[in-house]
C-alpha cells in the first residue's frame, strides 16, 4: 500500500524536475562552444557528432531529472513501471534520431569525398537511415516488451511477396549499389552513354541516375538501364585528357617553320586559357598528303571534358591569326576540272538511200 502524497514529496520532485532542466541547459550551452571549436577543425565530422550530441545530451538531462522525480513520489508500481517505459522511449527515439543524422552525414561526407565533385550518393544515405531507424523501432519494441521475433518472421514472408511484386525497383536498387560500389560510376563523373546522352552524373539514389547535360537540362536514367549499356567515363581513371585537332598547310609552306610556331601556339593556349593543362608538352603530328594540303595533327591537353570546347575555339582563332602573321597558307579544298575541245563528231550509219540523194540520184519507191 502506498502511502499518500504529501507536499515534501512534491517539493523534491520539483527540485528534481527543475534540476534537470538546469542540467539540460547548461549542457546545451556547453555544446554551442564545443560546437563553434569544432567549426574550426577540417574535419566535418566532429561538426556533425557535437549537433547530435547537443540535442541528446539535453533531452538526457531532461529525462534524468523526470526519473528522479518519479521516484521521489509516492507512485504505484503500475504507474512506476508505465514513466520509465515512456522515459526510456523517449530517450531511444531522440537518441537514434541523432544517431541516424551523424551516421547518414558521415555517409555523406564519405560519398562526397570520393566523388570528387561536389555530389552526394543519395542511396547509400538513404539505405543508411533506414537501417537506422528501423534498429531504433525494434529496440523500441523491445523495451515495451513485444516480442520482435513474430515481427520478423512477417517481414521475411512478406518480404519475399514484395520482392516479387518490385522486381524492377529492387533491380534499379541493387543496380545503383553496384555502381558505386565498383566505381565505375560517381556523382560528378562526365559520361556518355551508347545511345547519344551525356552530361555530368548529379546524383545516384535507389532508383535512377540524374545527369545534368552541357545544357543544364537533367537526363533521368534508371539504374538497371544504366548497368546495362555501354558507357564511356571521361573523368576515369584521369580526369585530364588530350584532344585532337586537325590542321592542314599549303605544299609549298616549310614543315619545320609550321611546327615551330604551331607549337608556340598550343604552349600559349595551354598556359593562358582556363580549363588547360599547363605542363602539356606540345605535340605535332604530319600525317597525310591531302589533295591540296599537307594535314597535320595538333595534341592539347585540357583540365576536363567541357574544358575542350573552349580550348579548341581559342587554339583555332590564335593559330589562325599567327598563319596570317607568318604567312603561312590554309589553302581551301580545290577540284580541276579539264574539258577537251574540237573532237570530231561521231559518224552515223547510213542506208543505201541516204547516199543515193546525196549523190543527185533518186531512190527508188518501194510501191508503184
Amino acid at each position: 500500500m502506498n502511502r499518500a502524497l504529501t507536499l515534501h514529496d512534491l517539493i523534491i520532485a520539483g527540485i528534481a524536475l527543475a534540476a534537470g532542466l538546469v542540467a539540460a541547459f547548461l549542457v546545451r550551452m556547453l555544446m554551442r562552444w564545443l560546437g563553434r571549436h569544432a567549426s574550426r577543425t577540417k574535419w566535418s565530422g566532429d561538426d556533425m557528432i557535437v549537433d547530435a550530441l547537443r540535442t541528446v545530451v539535453p533531452w538526457t538531462a531532461v529525462a534524468g531529472g523526470a526519473a528522479a522525480a518519479a521516484t521521489a513520489l509516492p507512485l504505484t508500481k503500475s504507474v512506476g513501471h508505465h514513466v520509465n517505459q515512456v522515459l526510456t522511449v523517449l530517450l531511444i527515439a531522440v537518441t537514434t534520431l541523432a544517431a541516424a543524422r551523424v551516421i547518414t552525414g558521415l555517409v555523406r561526407t564519405v560519398t562526397q569525398s570520393r566523388s570528387g565533385v561536389a555530389g552526394s550518393a543519395t542511396i547509400f544515405v538513404n539505405i543508411t537511415r533506414v537501417v537506422v531507424l528501423a534498429m531504433g523501432f525494434l529496440v523500441t519494441l523491445q523495451t515495451l516488451g513485444i516480442s520482435i521475433a513474430p515481427l520478423l518472421t512477417a517481414l521475411g514472408v512478406g518480404g519475399l511477396a514484395v520482392a516479387l511484386a518490385l522486381q524492377d525497383t529492387l533491380a534499379n536498387l541493387f543496380a545503383g549499389v553496384h555502381i558505386l560500389a565498383s566505381k565505375t560510376v560517381q556523382p560528378g563523373d562526365y559520361i556518355r552513354l551508347s545511345s547519344g546522352e551525356e552530361g555530368y552524373v548529379e546524383d545516384i539514389n535507389w532508383r535512377q541516375t540524374t545527369v545534368r547535360a552541357l545544357s543544364n537540362n537533367l537526363i533521368v536514367i534508371p539504374n538497371g538501364q544504366l548497368a546495362k549499356t555501354n558507357m564511356t567515363n571521361f573523368m576515369r581513371p584521369e580526369q585530364q585528357l588530350t584532344i585532337l585537332v586537325q590542321v592542314g598547310v599549303a605544299y609549298d609552306s616549310d614543315l619545320g617553320h609550321v611546327e615551330k610556331v604551331t607549337t608556340e601556339v598550343v604552349a600559349e593556349v595551354m598556359t593562358e586559357i582556363t580549363g588547360a593543362v599547363p605542363d602539356h608538352e606540345p605535340a605535332v603530328r604530319f600525317h597525310t598528303f591531302g589533295d591540296s594540303r599537307i594535314g597535320f595533327t595538333v595534341i592539347l591537353g585540357v583540365g576536363e571534358f567541357s574544358d575542350q570546347y573552349r580550348i579548341k575555339h581559342e587554339f583555332i582563332k590564335r593559330l589562325h591569326k599567327r598563319y596570317r602573321e607568318e604567312g603561312i597558307s590554309i589553302p581551301a579544298p580545290t577540284r580541276t576540272v579539264a574539258i577537251q575541245q574540237g573532237s570530231a563528231p561521231v559518224p552515223q550509219p547510213r542506208s543505201p538511200q541516204d547516199a543515193l540523194v546525196e549523190q543527185g540520184g533518186t531512190a527508188p519507191a518501194l510501191f508503184d
